[in-house]
């Protein structure tokens, strides 16, 4: 299942469980209002993590929070101390080691518990050397470079030099592995942008998602946006200063802002701050996850899946 296939499954009642390895997934996701309601059925909801986050408050029938070590602590196996691969969104990989003494012996790393989750699922009945690989992480990236060397070549000596090794990814060299040797364009079936929500109205303005300069994710690190010159909250609502006078609004005006979709599902944001700023008249900005509610998970990309968290109809609520 995918993200937004799991949410519906919660929903529907037909996911029973959940296992999270980190993260925060439900205060990641889209329709968050309807998947806080329905998580709290799961029979069983397992996370294992570093550090305490939203999705932890919502518990099942049985609910299990379990600690494992950080990247800050010292990882020993078998032989010796490891060192784990990181790859960042720039698709360079580097090397990440531990040097802090764990907080409790009792702590497993997360490829330990990888390991011990498959064996205890499918005991004696898989190929691959848990054990052996555990005990030596380079094992494990021996076997990535013999299944893509062209990406992973020398993978063990190469991720440990001084700002690692970016993978090769040809388009970012404008080389076009296609037939013809060039890049080639899927056409859109429609120029509707929301083909499943009617948008027609003044009424109605178009939400984009964004993020500030002091969040990962959805780990929040602080409350000023210096990107947007924004201090001090996250519940603000950047608007064109045209629609700002065409809704008779005032900056620092607080609104409630709601999805417009005729599916009988409620979905509003409330007590945000009017913000003028340099959007396109018509569409409007506020940050991600807090307004994650506004999102139907019906309202995504057809085939991947994606949430359309750059395009949510949207009115405004005085």
């Amino acid at each position: 299942l995918d993200t937004v296939e799991t949410c519906e499954g919660v929903i529907a009642g037909s996911v029973k469980g959940f296992v999270g390895l980190g993260g925060n997934f439900v205060r990641a996701v889209p329709e968050t209002g309807l998947v806080e309601k329905a998580w709290r059925r799961l029979g069983l909801h397992v996370e294992i993590a570093t550090k305490l986050n939203r999705s932890h408050l919502l518990p099942g029938a049985v609910t299990y929070l379990l600690p494992c070590l950080s990247r800050l602590e010292r990882d020993r196996q078998a032989s010796g101390d490891q060192t784990v691969s990181m790859e960042d969104s720039t698709a360079c990989i580097h090397g990440s080691f531990g040097s802090r003494p764990p907080v409790s012996p009792n702590l497993l790393s997360e490829p330990k518990i990888v390991a011990e989750l498959a064996k205890a699922t499918v005991p004696d009945m898989s190929s691959i050397p848990w054990d052996k690989w555990i005990a030596d992480y380079s094992r494990i990236r021996d076997e990535i470079e013999r299944c893509f060397p062209q990406h992973f070549r020398q993978f063990n000596k190469r991720f440990l030099t001084p700002g690692g090794f970016h993978r090769d990814i040809k388009a970012s060299k404008r080389i076009w592995e296609t037939p013809n040797k060039k890049a080639n364009f899927k056409p859109p079936t429609t120029l509707e942008t929301d083909p499943d929500i009617d948008v027609s109205g003044q009424k109605v303005l178009t939400l984009i998602t964004v993020r500030s300069n002091d969040q990962f994710n959805t780990t929040v690190y602080g409350y000023d946006d210096r990107l947007r010159g924004i201090h001090g909250t996250r519940m603000v609502l950047l608007m064109n200063e045209a629609d700002i006078q065409r809704f008779g609004l005032t900056a620092g005006q607080q609104i409630d802002l709601e999805t417009h979709a005729d599916d009988g599902v409620e979905r509003r944001v409330r007590g945000l701050r009017v913000t003028p700023y340099s959007v396109p008249q018509g569409n409007c900005a506020g940050y991600y996850p807090e307004l994650n509610p506004l999102v139907p998970l019906w309202h995504r990309a057809k085939e991947a899946h994606v949430p359309a968290v750059k395009s949510v109809p949207v009115r405004i609520v005085c």
